[in-house]
Formats: C-alpha cells, sequence, structure tokens
C-alpha cells in the first residue's frame, strides 16, 4: 500500500518502487553544492528506505572517473553539475538511456538529452562577481564585461575554475569559443585572460567561496552561487555582474550510469529528481539556480538580484558535445599545460 501511495505523486509506478526497494541501496555522484545534494540524497532514503550515499565530485572528475571504471561504475547516479561533462559521458555510451514518466514536467524540450540520457534540473547564469571593498580599496571599477577582465589592471585579481576539474570552467571554454566565433579565437581570448587569473581552483563555486573574504577580488561563475555567499553567509561586500554582452547559461542535470549496480532504484532516482520532493529542496539549502520543472516554485532571491532566466544567450549544446575535449585539450595545450596555479585539490 506504501509503494501505491507513493507512486500516486512520484510519477514513480508501484512496481518500480517495489522493484527499487528490493535492490535496496543506492549510490550518488553529486556534482552541485554538498548541502544540497546531501539533503535530497537523505530524503530520497527518507522517503523510500533504500539506503542511499553519496560522494561530491565535480562534474569533470565524475565523467572522468566512469570512464576509467569501462562499463562497471562503483555509482548509480549523477546529480547536479553541468551538462557538458554529461554530454562528453553520453557521446561516449557511459549513461543509460530511459525517459522519467516525470519527464513531461520540464518546461521545454531543450533541458534533456537528444539521447533521453539526461534531464535538467536546473539552470545558472554564468557571469562575474566581485569584492566591492577590495575593488574601491585598489580605485578600480567593476568589470562590467568579459572584455573587461583583459585589461592589465585586474593582473592577478581574477579566480576561474580548472578546465581539468570543472564542468564550469568547460562552460566557460565554451561560452568563449561561440562568443568569440571560433575556436582559434576562443582560445585567443582564453590566453590572453590566463595572463591575469591568480589562481584556477578545482571547484566551479571554489571563486564564489573566496570573494566575500577578499582572498579573491574577481571571479568567474555561477552567480547563484555569489548570491548563496551573500544571503546564507551575509558576504554583503560581494557584488554581481551579468556579463553585458549577454549571459551564457548551464543546465544542471541527472542522469543513471550505464551498468550501473542498481538499475531499478536508479530509474526512481530519475523520477524523484524531476518531482517538486527533490527540486524543492534548493532553496532551503542555499542552492538557488533557476529550476526547469512546471510544479514547483521558482527562487524568488535569484531574480531580487537581477537575475532572469530569459534574459541569456543562445548556447550550442551540439558543439559543446561533440568538440568539449578537444577545445579542453588544445587550450591546455596553448597555454602550456598549466601550472601551480591549476589546482586539484
Amino acid at each position: 500500500m506504501k509503494s501505491f501511495i507513493l507512486s500516486i505523486w512520484s510519477g514513480a509506478s508501484a512496481e518500480l518502487i517495489d522493484a527499487a526497494k528490493k535492490e535496496g541501496s543506492l549510490v550518488v555522484y553529486v556534482s552541485c553544492e554538498e548541502d544540497y545534494g546531501a539533503a535530497v540524497c537523505n530524503h530520497f532514503q527518507e522517503l523510500y528506505g533504500i539506503e542511499t550515499s553519496y560522494q561530491r565530485l565535480s562534474t569533470e572528475e565524475v565523467e572522468a572517473k566512469i570512464e576509467e571504471e569501462k562499463g562497471k561504475p562503483s555509482g548509480d547516479v549523477w546529480f547536479g553539475g553541468t551538462t557538458d561533462p554529461y554530454n562528453v559521458a553520453s557521446s561516449k555510451g557511459l549513461l543509460e538511456k530511459y525517459e522519467p514518466e516525470n519527464a513531461k514536467h520540464l518546461i521545454d524540450e531543450s533541458y534533456k538529452s537528444t539521447e533521453n540520457d539526461w534531464y535538467g534540473i536546473y539552470k545558472g547564469i554564468l557571469g562575474i562577481m566581485y569584492n566591492k571593498e577590495e575593488l574601491e580599496r585598489l580605485k578600480l571599477d567593476a568589470p562590467k564585461d568579459y572584455d573587461d577582465l583583459l585589461d592589465e589592471k585586474y593582473k592577478g585579481l581574477v579566480w576561474m575554475a580548472n578546465y581539468n576539474t570543472s564542468g564550469t570552467a568547460l562552460l566557460f571554454l565554451n561560452t568563449m569559443i561561440q562568443k568569440k566565433g571560433s575556436e582559434e579565437a576562443g582560445i585567443e581570448f582564453l590566453k590572453k585572460l590566463d595572463k591575469n587569473i591568480a589562481q584556477y581552483t578545482k571547484s566551479g563555486s571554489g571563486p564564489s567561496k573566496s570573494v566575500g573574504t577578499a582572498e579573491c577580488t574577481i571571479g568567474i561563475g555561477m552567480l547563484h552561487d555569489a548570491i548563496y555567499q551573500i544571503v546564507d553567509n551575509g558576504y554583503d561586500n560581494i557584488g554581481l555582474q551579468v556579463p553585458s554582452s549577454g549571459a551564457f547559461y548551464e543546465i544542471g542535470a541527472t542522469a543513471m550510469f550505464a551498468g550501473c549496480a542498481h538499475p531499478n532504484a536508479a530509474k526512481l532516482w530519475l523520477e524523484y529528481a524531476l518531482s517538486p520532493e527533490c527540486v524543492g529542496l534548493a532553496q532551503s539549502n542555499g542552492s538557488y539556480q533557476f529550476l526547469v520543472i512546471d510544479d514547483v516554485e521558482q527562487p524568488k532571491v535569484a531574480t531580487e538580484y537581477g537575475l532572469d532566466p530569459d534574459n541569456v544567450m543562445k548556447y550550442d549544446f551540439e558543439d559543446a558535445k561533440k568538440n568539449s575535449e578537444k577545445y579542453k585539450n588544445d587550450l591546455m595545450q596553448a597555454l602550456g599545460g598549466g601550472d601551480d596555479r591549476f589546482k586539484t585539490e
């Protein structure tokens, strides 16, 4: 009877719920912020009585890990993080095709894979954040667009994520190639930007965590991460800038791994991940991305800080899917392979 009641609101059939419960456990790789990831995993376990463990890894780390495991993944599902690494995994057959019943609640077809092997859960705006007090102390204007960051006055003041470990950095790489119109022009821009970069953090949220303390003066990253630092951690010295030439965006996703040990529990997770029971936990756990399903309340705080989910530029996901690895390899070669600014811990 409990399985039947759960199936009424969850979208999953009672049969799927029973099959998942028989498998008894689920392993989740979490690529969103850990507070949110822990909350959704704990709630899944409470709802279904399925032992749910998780590991926090950046998206690039997850893609590399499941590729190394060659069809025998140690995890069952992936939750959160930008879709460029999901698409790399998809192109290598590492994600399982499955169409959840709750996928009908996605607000647009663009928020799922053309292969039906990943599904969107949120939309984040990529932009610039900065420490207002530190810029005032240095008598510097805040940058309004990415091109401004090439100015030598910002040398040693800019942080962003590591292209080798972060999906956010991969998104930024693809963003600049698309903005500049070609791989050559995009990489040339990033080579110039590199001269002003003080640190490449392991995680995409790394710059946001250091802007309020002034360890980082200017950061490139997801603006909802900076809103968390302002609202939840009290750093009202952080300023946000939507790039004046146009903002690009991430789709945060979820997927199940091909060959996973608990396929029914993984399918049940996908139903759960596309329900208000899951994504509705974002706001109460410091995650203020815009949500991409139609039956959940949007985070008002994001719009209060000037973000608009519709005021974004068109992102060519297919080009990113086909070429992200090549672009990354070409860029790292152009940067001489990286140095000690590229953090992996």
